[in-house]
């Protein structure tokens, strides 16, 4: 995008921060609103045809990650890797109207056709143009891909690829009943599943199922985890029996057990039936708990070592990258088995300690025995008692027997004691985490 350009793909936008005159940043561009519908208007000398769309404003989610509107009237100027505002944001939360359609989350990946030959393409990009004179902006240039989409949205055949004037195609105000995800995905690469989860929650009821459908298991089940619970129930219902039953088994086991337990008797059931038996097993014991106790709420997959392991496994097991921080805390030292529920529960060995013997060391001569387990009847305040107490993240969960069950971590507590719809607040509370723009979705000649 050059300094002061006329014309800019939606792709390159998406991520792009939004600074004031003062170049104090206000947010990050998360979508484009258009107004497809235009008013008819007439050729110099030829037949009626309709106007380019006009684009009406960027939906911006600023600092808080509230997302509110910015009027493409107060946009100064579209430069390189930025977006210029006039400094006057109205911070109201953005409400999509009936007329108004997102280019990224509702245009790209949809199937139209070309006019002249009738062939049905895919729209990979959409390019914005500036009236000259004037700070309105118009759809103009459409980037698209021939071939066909087969099921589920996949490209039967990747034909070539090229950009046409918007009134070459057609069919965009058109209901598409199977619109692919693929291009609103490359979007979604270098984000982190929090804020997919952020994105996916503004989308369509109907875009929310087809970007589902289009990620992987695991991305899926991490996006899910970070859910308010309405829209994982309501994604869980879309999927098949039997991706639902490969999305649970991907999940953390707790997780897991806390969308399945505001499931149906039955619809639970039948999930659980289709998941793995190693699987199910530590889903159905944690939902055999009660609600909001220590054995409901933990996971069931800490690190357990044995006795005559050593620090270097130890530091091994803790550089894991898929663990959380409170995870990755400490280790729990227990005789075997060592996968839960273990043999007898010996105690514990924080991630500090670890740091300050030598490698070769028995994680059994520097365990710590002095901090009690808890067991799994604990309640809820008493579990967020215990972290404040002996200020840690993480909690070992202990039977009758001296059988570790699982560990309690501070965001597991967080996760009950904040209200059920606190992920949703916090999309409007929260700092922008500031990662890195998406990359433009395609590359275009010009």
């Amino acid at each position: 995008m050059a300094a002061g350009a006329s014309r800019v793909f939606v792709s390159h936008l998406s991520g792009v921060a939004v600074f004031d005159p003062n170049g104090d940043q206000v947010g990050r561009v998360r979508d484009v609103v258009v107004m497809l519908r235009g008013q008819p208007a007439a050729d110099a000398g030829g037949p009626q045809h309709e106007r380019p769309p006009s684009v009406l404003g960027l939906v911006v989610e600023v600092v808080s990650r509230r997302r509110v509107f910015l009027p493409m009237t107060r946009v100064t100027g579209v430069e390189s890797g930025q977006v210029i505002t006039t400094g006057v944001v109205n911070m109201r939360r953005f409400e999509q109207r009936p007329a108004e359609t997102l280019i990224l989350g509702e245009l790209l990946d949809r199937q139209v056709t070309m006019v002249e030959t009738g062939e049905q393409v895919t729209v990979l990009d959409v390019g914005l143009q500036q009236l000259p004179a004037r700070r309105d902006w118009q759809i103009d240039k459409v980037f698209v891909r021939r071939g066909r989409r087969g099921k589920g949205g996949a490209l039967r055949r990747r034909g070539e690829t090229l950009t046409v004037e918007w009134s070459a195609v057609t069919g965009f105000s058109l209901d598409e009943q199977e619109q692919g995800a693929a291009t609103l995905l490359a979007t979604f690469e270098r984000m982190r599943p929090a804020d997919i989860a952020n994105t996916v929650h503004h989308l369509s009821a109907k875009r929310r199922v087809e970007v589902a459908a289009a990620l992987d298991d695991d991305r899926l089940a991490d996006v899910l985890e970070e859910l308010p619970t309405d829209d994982q129930v309501e994604l869980l219902d879309e999927l098949p029996d039997e991706r639902a039953a490969d999305v649970l088994e991907a999940m953390d086991p707790d997780d897991a057990a806390d969308l399945l337990s505001e499931l149906a008797e039955q619809d639970k059931e039948r999930l659980l039936q289709l998941m793995r038996p190693q699987d199910a097993a530590p889903v159905r014991r944690l939902l055999s708990y009660e609600e909001g106790t220590a054995g409901n709420m933990m996971t069931t997959e800490p690190i357990v070592l044995q006795p005559d392991d050593s620090v270097a496994l130890a530091l091994a097991r803790v550089r894991n990258a898929d663990l959380s921080a409170p995870l990755a805390a400490q280790v729990f030292v227990c005789r075997p088995p060592d996968e839960t529920p273990t043999g007898k529960y010996l105690g514990l060995v924080h991630f500090q300690r670890l740091l300050r013997d030598p490698p070769f060391t028995l994680v059994g001569s520097i365990v710590d025995t002095d901090l009690r387990p808890l067991p799994p009847e604990t309640t809820l305040p008493a579990v967020s008692s215990y972290l404040a107490t002996y200020n840690i993240v993480a909690a070992p969960v202990v039977d009758d027997g001296g059988h570790l069950l699982g560990a309690v971590t501070v965001d597991d507590v967080l996760d009950h004691l904040l209200p059920p719809d606190w992920r949703e607040e916090a999309a409007e509370r929260l700092p922008d985490a500031g990662g890195p723009r998406a990359e433009g979705i395609a590359r275009h000649g010009g």
